[in-house]
């Protein structure tokens, strides 16, 4: 499939929504609808058999949800993916890890979102203060073993697809460690 035009129909600091004009390889046309967000680290902080998650009130299901702490940059800037994961993580949760491995990539909805994410497991963890944005002035953490947050997932209490497939991640870097 070739582009042969494109347009943003609707553009916010977060986000841009654009409509291309697109040609088939059989030569017919069409358009496709893509969602441009910055790329985002995903980091899961581990401590022994503990994972550090965050809760927060996800606007667009109106529900409150845990997850790992997970963002992008400010103003869409352009960060290298463990100084952005390092700044999540303290954000989010005021932890600083001593060492931060990236496990992969994910791709959040290929087929109508150009954002991809990288995954970290941060291990070496200290407290400190966090420094949350305004959207994340409700948000709450805590630390869940990982047979409570297999629970938590089974259950549905847990539904983020990223941090799902970042345990994934997680288990499949454990297992080629061993």
């Amino acid at each position: 499939m070739k582009q042969i035009s494109s347009r943003a129909v609707y553009t916010n600091p977060w986000m841009t929504v654009r409509e291309d004009g697109v040609r088939r390889a059989d030569g017919s046309e069409g358009i496709y609808g893509v969602v441009d967000k910055p790329d985002y680290a995903l980091v899961i902080p581990l401590d022994g058999d503990r994972l550090h998650l965050v809760e927060q009130f996800r606007y667009p299901l109106g529900l409150r949800r845990w997850e790992f702490p997970q963002g992008t940059a400010p103003d869409r800037l352009d960060m290298e993916a463990t100084e952005l994961a390092a700044r999540e993580l303290r954000e989010e949760t005021g932890l600083r890890a001593a060492e931060l491995v990236e496990l992969g990539t994910l791709d959040v909805a290929p087929g109508l979102s150009s954002q991809r994410g990288r995954v970290f497991l941060a291990t070496g963890l200290t407290q400190g203060e966090h420094d949350r944005e305004l959207e994340e002035q409700d948000m709450r953490a805590a630390w869940f073993t990982r047979a409570e947050f297999e629970k938590m997932v089974a259950s549905a209490e847990i539904t983020d697809a990223q941090s799902i497939a970042a345990y994934t991640l997680l288990l499949l870097h454990e297992r080629q460690q061993s």
